[in-house]
């Protein structure tokens, strides 16, 4: 039997009679009157399902929802048996109970911040036990001469670091070129070309070379280490190096951590020579301070303190941005998105933490008058 609404205003009442069979194939042109209907213009409303012959649970739904449209007056529901009711209210329930669900879930802005903390929190416990295991690998490890993994650091070395040669020299050459030319303009105003190399020298050497070096190192090695270390705990190798009986800290993580402490003071030099380079280039161009000049007024006016400081900077950058690498590494889940995500953070994070680095360097050695 089909279904049919009929309306009836009376005052300031609303009836709704519903006549037929009420199922989720015939409520759909029912729902489009309903939904016209005014509910703030009616005191009360009455919902007649007397003439209703059967009903369903979507049909159930749909008499629920305009109590809902009128919870705001009176309303009153009149059924034609106790199996309308009881699906209604059957209805009702799980409605009220998947509400408490949801409102249980839905946390406040104190929840959501406490979540955020605790789980930073979490993370730093992590990366201290991380820490703590590493270390104590590396001592068991650098104590015996015959532990050491002399071919893997050989292999990391020229993964990590004479590959990088090139575009750690370029980069380093163009920022040469670069602070060169704008500080040009400045000190041609004021007739102090000379002190052009002043600048250079110290501000590479001391600051932009190690700086540098590191950020490209932290992107190039850094997220690689992570892509790595994922990838072989997706594919369960770090499992199976453990039951075979090899440790992967001794064999995956130190190796790469005392390959990239070994060659980033060589990356730096490379670095400082490229970038002194570039400044040159730009002195004989711009400023006319030809080569012979600049090298005589570098010998004078740099120390060589500044050259040997950039260096120690290298060993702790390369240890921050190993560490930080093989760490979200070893964060993976198994999952392929893990890697991204996780290597994303881990250039983020190491490049944070070199800066860091660099500004306490430069704090300390400021005060200590070096």
């Amino acid at each position: 039997m089909k279904s049919t609404l009929k309306i009836d205003f009376q005052k300031s009442e609303l009836h709704l009679n519903f006549f037929g069979e009420l199922t989720l194939y015939s409520i759909a042109a029912l729902e489009e009157k309903i939904h016209a209907i005014n509910n703030s213009a009616y005191t009360k409303v009455l919902i007649n399902l007397l003439e209703v012959s059967y009903i369903d649970t979507a049909a159930a739904i749909f008499i629920y929802n305009i109590q809902e449209k009128f919870r705001k007056v009176e309303t009153q529901t009149i059924f034609a048996n106790d199996l309308q009711e009881s699906t209604l209210r059957l209805v009702k329930e799980h409605t009220d109970k998947s509400a408490d669900i949801h409102r249980k879930n839905s946390k406040t802005f104190i929840e959501k911040i406490g979540k955020i903390f605790y789980n930073y929190y979490v993370g730093f416990v992590d990366f201290i036990t991380f820490f703590g295991q590493l270390f104590a690998t590396k001592m068991r490890y650098i104590t015996s001469f015959k532990n050491m993994r002399f071919k893997e650091i050989a292999f990391e070395i020229n993964e990590s670091a004479i590959k990088a040669l090139g575009i750690i020299a370029l980069t380093s050459f163009l920022i040469g070129l670069v602070v060169a030319y704008q500080s040009a303009y400045q000190l041609k105003m004021y007739g102090a070309n000379i002190f052009i190399v002043d600048m250079l020298g110290i501000s590479i050497l001391r600051e932009l070379a190690p700086l540098i070096t590191a950020i490209v190192i932290a992107g190039r090695s850094g997220s690689a280490y992570t892509a790595q270390i994922g990838a072989m705990k997706i594919t369960q190798e770090l499992d199976a190096m453990r039951t075979m009986g090899f440790e992967p800290f001794a064999f995956l993580v130190l190796p790469r951590i005392i390959a990239l402490m070994i060659t980033m003071p060589i990356l730096i030099f490379v670095a400082d020579m490229m970038g002194i380079l570039g400044g040159m280039i730009v002195a004989n161009i711009d400023l006319a301070i030809t080569p012979d000049m600049f090298l005589d007024r570098f010998t004078e006016v740099v120390a060589a303190k500044h050259f040997f400081i950039g260096l120690a900077k290298g060993p702790f950058f390369a240890f921050l941005i190993a560490s930080i690498g093989i760490y979200r590494g070893l964060m993976v889940r198994d999952d392929t998105q893990s890697i991204g995500f996780n290597t994303t953070k881990s250039v983020v994070e190491a490049i944070f933490a070199v800066i860091v680095c660099d500004a306490v360097f430069s704090i300390a050695f400021t005060n200590l008058g070096i």
